[in-house]
C-alpha cells in the first residue's frame, strides 16, 4: 500500500476512522490500518488521530502520512502564565482541544488521557500545584472562550462564577484585546474584514455571507507584517470572536492560512491548493489583554511564535517566489 494517502469522507463512507480509511484505500487490511493508527501516521483534518473510536462525518479529511506525526500534547506541554483564585491564563500547545465536546465528557479516563483537553490538563496541573500549598480541592475551571485545536497561544479560564461573568462581559463588549499571528497565501493590505457567519454554508462547515442579519457578525482587523516569498505574515485583531472566524474570513477572501486543511476557499469553488508545507495550521494567539474581573487591574499577556512556526517561517522566507505569481 503506497503512502502518503489522502481522502475526503463522503456520506457513504462516514463512520469510525479505520472503517473510513479502508473504504477509501481499497485493499487495506484491518491490521495494516491499525498499524498506521498505532504508528501515529493517521491525521484527521490535519490533526493526529490515535483514537480508534473517532467517528468521521462527510467532509472530514483523513490522511496517512509517510512519517509519524509528533506525539499528542500532554500535561507537560501546558504552561501557566498567570494564576490567582479567580483567573488562570495559560499557553495552549497546538494539537490540544481547549474544551472537550459535551458528548465526549463521559469517555473513560484512559481514552481521555490519550489526547487530553487543555481543561483536563490544566485541572491536573492546578490540583498538583495547590495541593502543595494547601490540602484542599482545587477550584473548578470555567470556560470563557476557546481557540481552535490546531492553534497555539494564550487562553484564559475563570475559577469563580463572578470572574467568569466579568470576563464574558468584556469579551461581549469587545473590550478584551485578542491579537493573533498567522501566515497566509499571497498578500493582503491592511483592512477590516466584515461578514456574517452561518453554521452550515452547504458542506456542513461554518461559513461567511455578506447579508446582515442572516448570521452572526464577524469583524477582524488585519495588517500585514512582512512578505515571506509567496506568503505573508499577518496580524489579526478580533473584534468579534466567532468559531473559526479568522480562518473562514481569510479563506473566503482567497488567502487561506497555511496548513489549514478545513478552510481553503469559498463553498462551491475549487479549494485553493496549499504548497506551503506548513507542519500545522499557521495561526497563533499571540496577545490577550483584559481587566481583572474582580480587582479591575489591567492585565496583558504576550507570546511570540512558538519554535515550530519560527522554523516554518524561516523556510518559506528563503524559498524562491513562484515566477507565475503576481507581485503585491
Amino acid at each position: 500500500m503506497k503512502t502518503p494517502m489522502k481522502f475526503t469522507t463522503t456520506t457513504e463512507t462516514a463512520g469510525a476512522v479505520l472503517s473510513v480509511l479502508r473504504k477509501h484505500a481499497g485493499e487495506l487490511s484491518w491490521s495494516a490500518a491499525r498499524k498506521f493508527l498505532e504508528g501515529r501516521r493517521i491525521a484527521v483534518n490535519g490533526i493526529l488521530c490515535i483514537d480508534e473510536g473517532r467517528r468521521l462525518v462527510e467532509g472530514d479529511v483523513i490522511e496517512v502520512r509517510e512519517h509519524p506525526l509528533p506525539p499528542p500534547p500532554s500535561d507537560d506541554d501546558v504552561r501557566i502564565l498567570y494564576c490567582d483564585e479567580h483567573v488562570v491564563v495559560v499557553d495552549k500547545p497546538p494539537g490540544m482541544l481547549s474544551l472537550r465536546h459535551p458528548d465526549d465528557v463521559q469517555w473513560r479516563r484512559e481514552r481521555k488521557e490519550r489526547q487530553p483537553s487543555l481543561e483536563e490538563s490544566l485541572s491536573r496541573l492546578l490540583e498538583n500545584r495547590e495541593r502543595r500549598i494547601r490540602p484542599r480541592r482545587s477550584r473548578e475551571l470555567l470556560a470563557v472562550h476557546r481557540i481552535d485545536r490546531e492553534t497555539s497561544g494564550i487562553l484564559v479560564f475563570a475559577r469563580t462564577l463572578p470572574a467568569q461573568e466579568g470576563l464574558i462581559q468584556q469579551f461581549a463588549a469587545h473590550s478584551a484585546l485578542r491579537r493573533y499571528l498567522c501566515v497566509l497565501h499571497g498578500w493582503l493590505p491592511q483592512q477590516t474584514l466584515t461578514s456574517w457567519q452561518v453554521r452550515d454554508r452547504g458542506d456542513r462547515l461554518r461559513g461567511g455571507i455578506d447579508e446582515p442579519g442572516k448570521g452572526l457578525l464577524m469583524v477582524t482587523h488585519v495588517s500585514p507584517l512582512r512578505r515571506l516569498g509567496d506568503f505573508t505574515e499577518m496580524e489579526c485583531r478580533l473584534e468579534t470572536g466567532r468559531t473559526n472566524q479568522i480562518r473562514i474570513q481569510l479563506a473566503e477572501l482567497g488567502h487561506p492560512i497555511c496548513g489549514d486543511v478545513k478552510y481553503r476557499g469559498k463553498f462551491g469553488e475549487p479549494p485553493i491548493p496549499d504548497d506551503s508545507r506548513a507542519p500545522r495550521l499557521a495561526l497563533h494567539a499571540t496577545e490577550l489583554g483584559f481587566d481583572h474581573p474582580i480587582t479591575r487591574e489591567p492585565l496583558k499577556f504576550e507570546l511570540p511564535w512558538p519554535t515550530d512556526m519560527l522554523k516554518f517561517i524561516r523556510q518559506v522566507s528563503t524559498r524562491p517566489a513562484a515566477a507565475n505569481k503576481p507581485a503585491p
